[in-house]
C-alpha cells in the first residue's frame, strides 16, 4: 500500500459533504451543531439562508451556538456570548465600531477585521443538510479553537 496515496485519500475524504440532519429540524430551532470530519461546526438557518461556521469564536474559544444573530451595518451577524464580538454570518468577518478620535463630532462606523471565522458550504438536497468543509487555504483565527482539547462535541465514532 502507498502511504502517499493513502494520505492524499484521506485529505480528499475530508472535504466531502457530511449529512448534519433535516430541513425541517434546523427550521424550528435556526441553528444545530455538528461534527463534520473531526470538526465542530455551527449550522445557522436565518432569512432563509444556511450558514456553517466553526462552532468556537475566533477570539477566546466563545460557544458561538450560544449566540444571538444581530443585525449590524445591515450584514446578520452571530455574537459571541463571551466577549459579544461581531461576526457575519456570511463571510466569517469579525466587525467592530470606529471613530476617529480627532474628531469629536464623528460618528462611530462599522470597520472589518478581515475573515476570522472559518465559514463551510452548506447545501440542502431532498430535505437532508450537508456541510462541506472550507477548503479556504489560508490561516483563519478561528482554526486555533477548532482542534484538540477545545472541542465541545462528544463524536459518536
Amino acid at each position: 500500500m502507498d502511504p502517499e496515496s493513502s494520505e492524499q485519500d484521506e485529505e480528499k475524504k475530508k472535504y466531502t459533504s457530511v449529512c448534519v440532519g433535516r430541513e425541517e429540524d434546523i427550521r424550528k430551532s435556526e441553528r444545530m451543531t455538528a461534527v463534520v470530519h473531526d470538526r465542530e461546526v455551527v449550522i445557522f438557518y436565518h432569512k432563509g439562508e444556511y450558514h456553517a461556521m466553526d462552532i468556537r469564536c475566533y477570539h477566546s474559544g466563545g460557544p458561538l451556538h450560544l449566540g444571538e444573530i444581530e443585525d449590524f451595518n445591515g450584514q446578520s451577524c452571530i455574537v459571541c456570548p463571551w466577549h459579544k464580538y461581531k461576526i457575519t454570518l456570511a463571510t466569517g468577518e469579525g466587525l467592530y465600531q470606529s471613530i476617529n478620535p480627532k474628531d469629536p463630532s464623528a460618528k462611530p462606523k462599522w470597520c472589518s477585521k478581515g475573515v476570522k471565522q472559518r465559514i463551510h458550504t452548506v447545501k440542502v438536497d431532498n430535505g437532508n443538510i450537508y456541510v462541506t468543509l472550507s477548503k479556504e487555504p489560508f490561516k483563519c483565527d478561528s482554526d486555533y479553537y477548532a482542534t484538540g482539547e477545545f472541542k465541545v462535541i462528544q463524536s459518536s465514532s
